[in-house]
């Protein structure tokens, strides 16, 4: 892995989100599924667009924000993802690249607007996203940019991109390309009801493809359809040859063949908004891996990242408190 232009490169949907906090009451009366992902269309957008309180606009999407993170960490990155030529465009092409990431994918002319994401964050600090994918629809397999995925150590691809069709066969070409030039792939499964949707293409896509899988404890759990997470981490560990498996409070567990690592949460954190905590703590633990460090430690890291974007209202965090991080954990 050595001489990879590229530490990741990421590939997902470019959203900017708008976050606002919210009550349980205008959730139960919009009939929004707390804490999921639903996706929505440009009417409903606009609808809950104009009932959210006072929001905070940031580029985001889940492999957006992994890939900022690894970024400010010090890593090598690019990203693949699909923006229109419009304000929120611009918006989403000025934050990744002045995080440090190469992103050059063609944006979308004189069609759907750049997608949204509108985030509402409970009192108990759990996030409801309603999403307007607009013109990341229109991500195809032209504009996987092979030179990237060819020379990175690994490639990053969230769940998400799996609901629609064009973005399905992009990720399936970056997967065995990426397997040809002996690059690593890796996963995140994004979301308990993309889970749900996609079952057996996830099974199928893990044990042909992904080498590093990402899951929170009900994601995991859906996919192999079993209350039990030990019953879970036994079956993962026959499809990926690492998996790195988020249980909140719990901390996380990484499987790589016959070990595995227990890794404690941060203590003493005050949980403000848990938007992007899985994003940051896959940006932590791919950045620590494609650095030469061993799985545990890039758990730890993975967990420290986590625990400093949940602290805060947001899913980025700047990057002198990144660096101020890394420096405490490695």
């Amino acid at each position: 892995m050595n001489n990879a232009k590229f530490d990741v490169t990421a590939i997902g949907n470019a959203i900017v989100d708008v976050i606002a906090q919210a009550d349980d009451a205008l959730l139960a009366a919009h009939k929004l599924p707390k804490g999921a992902m639903n996706l929505i269309d440009a009417e409903m957008a606009e609808k809950l667009y104009s009932i959210m309180g006072p929001g905070k606009e940031a580029s985001g999407g889940s492999a957006g924000n992994t890939i900022a993170g690894i970024a400010m960490l010090g890593g090598k990155t690019a990203y693949i993802g699909k923006v229109a030529n419009d304000q929120l465009g611009s918006i989403f092409t000025h934050d990744i690249r002045a995080a440090g990431v190469t992103y050059d994918t063609p944006p979308l002319v004189n069609g759907l607007p750049t997608a949204r994401s509108l985030i509402f964050v409970t009192p108990d600090a759990q996030r409801t996203m309603q999403t307007f994918l607009g013109a990341c629809t229109q991500l195809g397999p032209e504009d996987i940019n092979l030179d990237h995925v060819r020379s990175s150590k690994v490639v990053y691809m969230e769940g998400y991109l799996w609901d629609l069709p064009r973005a399905k066969q992009a990720m399936l070409d970056a997967a065995m390309k990426a397997k040809e030039s002996g690059v690593k792939v890796s996963l995140t499964l994004s979301d308990a009801f993309c889970v749900a949707r996609f079952r057996d293409e996830f099974l199928d896509l893990a044990e042909k493809y992904v080498d590093i899988l990402f899951a929170n404890e009900s994601e995991i759990l859906s996919l192999y359809q079993t209350e039990d997470f030990d019953d879970a981490l036994q079956q993962v560990r026959k499809h990926c040859e690492i998996a790195a498996l988020t249980r909140s409070e719990k901390g996380s567990v990484v499987v790589n063949g016959d070990e595995v690592h227990v890794i404690d949460a941060v203590k003493g954190v005050k949980v403000v908004d848990t938007t992007g905590a899985g994003d940051a703590y896959a940006a932590g633990f791919l950045y620590a891996y494609t650095q030469g460090s061993d799985v545990k430690a890039a758990g730890k890291l993975g967990g420290a990242m986590a625990a400093q974007v949940i602290s805060q209202y947001g899913p980025r965090s700047e990057k002198a408190e990144i660096q101020k991080l890394k420096a405490s954990v490695i």
